[in-house]
């Protein structure tokens, strides 16, 4: 008996918290999603960025174009370019994302789901908390993709901002992408799940309910993507020419002035793709790993 008390509790990984459960799930669900569209991120920062070096009355490029002239110059590997910054925010920014949601929602709807507002203000406030938390690695990771800067690694490109512009640089565009990020994920989070709630019983409990519940993903990712696509573009000018812009403000006055109305939406099909792709994998991943863990998503 004496020898039974003594020896030390050992806590089995099936034992950890339910929160750090879903940081895991999230970073592994992120990881995937990122790798395989990372490419479209890239074409959509160019295109974004692309304004600056085009002549007045220049014919109109467009994502196939851009595409063609990143694997012509930089060969195909040149479509990943930047996903070493992707990696650094999305592995853990994913992480804190999906166990911030799966804390507020456990402690606010443990009883009863969150109805559609409920919903926008969950997906709203677990991006809040992420997006604040990875804005530096974001900032890096949108110069990385736009070609203009020559940075080898993240730590030197953080390190090169805090040196030329100061440590303030990092967290240029904090306005636009909380603006951009927030309502995606608070109308992701309610499409998604209104989408989700009109499944019929039989599918939402079959092996096809992956599919289904991607299919409800890509639904909701077109419609999030359309509304906060004028916010992404302020973002990526912002955080690419943040000596051009003092406030946001600036940017989309800029922007307005530059191309007009649909100057907002440059780069929307590809972002939208991207979006809709990764979020629509991420939470399909992520719900299946939770299932998995015996753990309500």
């Amino acid at each position: 008996m004496q020898e039974k008390q003594d020896q030390p509790l050992k806590r089995s990984p099936g034992k950890a918290h339910p929160a750090l459960k879903a940081f895991m799930c999230g970073s592994l669900s992120g990881t995937c999603s990122t790798l395989l569209f990372q490419p479209l991120d890239l074409v959509k920062t160019r295109l974004q960025t692309l304004h600056s070096n085009m002549q007045p009355g220049s014919a109109r490029v467009g994502m196939v174009t851009v595409f063609l002239s990143v694997v012509r110059t930089e060969k195909l590997i040149g479509l990943w370019k930047g996903v070493s910054p992707s990696f650094v925010r999305t592995i853990p920014g994913v992480g804190i994302y999906f166990s911030t949601y799966y804390s507020l929602k456990q402690h606010y709807f443990l009883e009863q789901g969150p109805g559609a507002l409920e919903s926008v203000l969950l997906g709203a406030g677990a991006r809040t908390v992420a997006g604040v938390c990875m804005l530096p690695v974001t900032v890096i990771k949108t110069r990385f993709e736009s070609g203009r800067y020559s940075y080898v690694s993240v730590a030197g490109a953080l390190r090169s901002v805090c040196q030329t512009e100061g440590p303030r640089a990092l967290f240029s565009g904090l306005t636009a992408t909380l603006l951009r990020d927030a309502p995606f994920s608070g109308l992701y989070v309610m499409f998604y799940s209104q989408g989700k709630n009109t499944l019929p019983q039989e599918i939402s409990t079959s092996p096809y309910a992956p599919l289904a519940n991607f299919s409800c993903g890509i639904l909701a990712g077109v419609l999030a993507s359309l509304v906060t696509q004028p916010a992404d573009v302020v973002k990526t000018h912002v955080q690419v020419s943040p000596h051009l812009y003092k406030r946001t403000a600036d940017a989309v006055r800029y922007i307005y002035n530059e191309h007009g109305f649909q100057g907002f939406f440059r780069g929307g099909v590809p972002r939208s793709l991207r979006r809709t792709m990764i979020a629509a994998m991420a939470w399909t991943v992520y719900e299946q790993l939770m299932a998995r863990m015996g753990l309500k998503s």
